[in-house]
């Protein structure tokens, strides 16, 4: 196992090298392997594809972060969360560019997705949030998210955990006092004229 680990960092050190210098999508399996000296076949035992590597580079860098923490609920989670993001940005800015199939930004959606829909229900006290909320507030955190790491006059991360806070609680908030109103569908809308 531990000769596992060593040669998966190794790989995923040769990507985040390449990365720095080199658009995500221009890179492939063989640069990945010569950057650090092994061969295709030692890569393909590990991972699937090049977008299975940076999803596991997320995976096992965030638990390692995380397994030293023990969250107070999902918002600290995500707290940490964002500090991650901000500590490697330069990786991840390039990262969630990347769209598609197998793409981190697809992992990483699926992930926070069950975040935010565990703090929505939070802090509404309800558990029949509908889906489309989920999706709304997934979908908003991961482009702000990208536009914060992205943008040369980047706030601190406490600032920008501080402000989307407060308009995750507030909007989850408003869209439970509206539930009713989402959960009825009214004949104009589905298609039929009334």
């Amino acid at each position: 196992m531990a000769d596992s680990n060593i040669t998966k960092k190794a790989l995923a050190q040769a990507l985040r090298e390449l990365m720095d210098e080199t658009p995500f999508e221009k890179i492939n399996v063989a640069q990945i392997c010569e950057k650090c000296g092994m061969n295709r076949k030692s890569f393909y035992y590990h991972f699937k594809d090049k977008y299975d590597l940076v999803n596991w580079i997320f995976d096992t860098d965030f638990i390692k972060l995380m397994s030293d923490r023990t969250p107070d609920d999902e918002w600290d989670f995500i707290e940490h969360l964002c500090r991650y993001f901000y500590d490697n940005r330069s990786f991840y800015r390039r990262a969630l560019m990347v769209r598609g199939q197998n793409s981190f930004s697809e992992h990483f959606r699926e992930f926070i997705y069950s975040l935010l829909k565990d703090r929505m229900q939070a802090v509404s006290g309800r558990d029949d949030i509908h889906p489309m909320c989920i999706d709304f507030m997934t979908d908003a955190f991961e482009c702000a998210l990208m536009r914060w790491l992205t943008d040369k006059s980047r706030m601190p991360a406490d600032q920008f955990i501080r402000i989307f806070r407060t308009l995750i609680e507030e909007t989850s908030m408003d869209v439970c006092r509206h539930m009713d109103s989402f959960n009825q569908t009214p004949a104009s809308v589905s298609g039929t004229p009334s």
